[in-house]
């Protein structure tokens, strides 16, 4: 069997790419089963919760980059490095941003992106939880 160095590394944004590969990945994998239960186009407002080292120290790390970029529709290997600034700035900006690069939804970075720095969840150092919610606040 051949093992290919892409199978060895993985490539990713920021200092760390161990905080910023799996919280895009599980940003974007989050919005794709939104949108495979029908629930996408009713969702208005989403929340993502960070605990354990992505919690303490995923700021500095780019983990809060990578769920924004992640919730966009964004790959880690293959989002164009050099929009990213861009993306990102109107994200935060217009406190809205494009689920899956589609569904316009309210984004408020200080209250929907939770950085639970004390805090860890079963069975992974690293967890995260994501929820969506429909124009009247309910959970989806």
């Amino acid at each position: 069997m051949a093992v290919s160095v892409f199978d060895l590394f993985k490539v990713g944004i920021g200092p760390s790419s161990s905080h910023t590969v799996g919280p895009m990945r599980a940003a974007r994998l989050f919005a794709l089963r939104l949108q495979t239960e029908g629930r996408l186009a009713a969702t208005a407002r989403v929340a993502a919760h960070l605990y354990g080292s992505l919690g303490a120290t995923g700021k500095g790390h780019g983990s809060d980059k990578a769920v924004l970029l992640g919730l966009m529709g964004h790959e880690p290997d293959a989002v164009d490095v050099d929009a990213i600034p861009a993306l990102l700035q109107a994200a935060r900006k217009e406190q809205a941003l494009r689920l899956l690069g589609t569904q316009p939804i309210a984004f408020r970075e200080k209250t929907d992106l939770v950085f639970h720095r004390r805090e860890s969840l079963p069975f992974h150092a690293n967890g995260m939880r994501f929820e969506a919610f429909d124009e009247a606040g309910a959970p989806l």
